[in-house]
């Protein structure tokens, strides 16, 4: 693992981190805006008083804070979307590779970050038996995620029925219902906090306890962002049947239906995904600072 000399002095100096994946950059976000993006969320960083660790994989070397330049190289190299099964993978075969929620999650716990923002976390996929591994990951490792919940694709309730049972606590940032990315809230209640503050707070009383699951913190989309979720689900009807009639399958199905809506909605999508992603990374910050206090 290489931690750049920006990471490595903020770590050193007891600085606020926020980490950030770069499979949203490569896969989840469409060319030139993913780089003038990528480039935005750390500007957030910076601005909010927090050092940015865009977290990837160059070539089989796990890095930690990623440069702009190196940035630019791992979109060009055409990476691979890994999550943590597949780190090893990217590693051993020199790989270029770009980090999904769990294997950020991961990297960025072994180097020692405990606050990383993501859009959506991955979850229960409608019908089958598709499970994100982020699930498992967040069970196992001692982070916050701050995400928009998870994405309307998913299938709510048994997405968070499976982090009840992995014993993922999930906190909604001032709402006591989970958010389902750029559709606003669901239906579905989850615990409520107020502040950063109260979310520093159960993260330091966790740690007491030596439990080593993530939480999970559901920041809502700003109103002004949130799309009409009958638009939504009437295009994800068509995507549906275009990813049975094509047989995606796997890791191919998010970016393929992502990129589908974004074209189906005329670039709405694009827009509200990018908006959930800015206010998410502005929630990282804070608690990043709450956790230095």
């Amino acid at each position: 693992m290489i931690i750049s000399e920006k990471v490595k002095k903020a770590l050193e100096e007891n600085k606020p981190i926020v980490a950030l994946e770069s499979t949203v950059i490569a896969h989840g976000l469409p060319y030139p805006e993913n780089l003038k993006v990528a480039q935005e969320f750390e500007d957030i960083v910076y601005k909010n008083g927090c050092v940015p660790a865009t977290i990837g994989i160059l070539k089989g070397e796990v890095i930690v804070g990623l440069s702009k330049d190196q940035i630019i190289e791992l979109v060009d190299d055409n990476p691979i979307k890994v999550g943590t099964r597949e780190i090893s993978y990217a590693i051993a075969m020199k790989k270029s590779a770009a980090t999904t929620v769990s294997s950020t999650a991961r990297i960025a716990s072994l180097a020692g970050i405990k606050v990383f923002a993501t859009g959506g976390i991955g979850g229960v996929h409608r019908g089958g038996w598709d499970v994100s591994q982020d699930i498992i990951e967040l069970s196992k490792t001692n982070i916050i995620v701050v995400s928009a919940g998870c994405k309307s694709i998913l299938d709510i309730k048994k997405t968070l029925e499976f982090l009840e049972t992995f014993q993922v606590l999930t906190v909604g940032y001032k709402t006591e219902y989970f958010p389902i990315f750029y559709n606003g809230l669901s239906e579905e209640k989850i615990y409520k906090v107020e502040s950063a503050d109260e979310i520093a707070r159960i993260f330091n009383e966790k740690n007491k306890l030596k439990l080593e699951s993530a939480i999970l913190v559901a920041n809502p989309i700003p109103e002004d962002y949130v799309l009409d979720n009958n638009e939504i689900e009437g295009y994800i009807k068509i995507i549906e049947k275009e990813i049975e009639e094509k047989d995606i399958r796997g890791k191919e199905v998010t970016p393929y239906m992502l990129k589908r809506l974004v074209e189906l909605s005329n670039g709405k999508t694009l827009e509200s995904n990018i908006a959930l992603l800015k206010n998410n990374v502005e929630l990282a910050c804070k608690i990043a600072q709450s956790l230095k206090k």
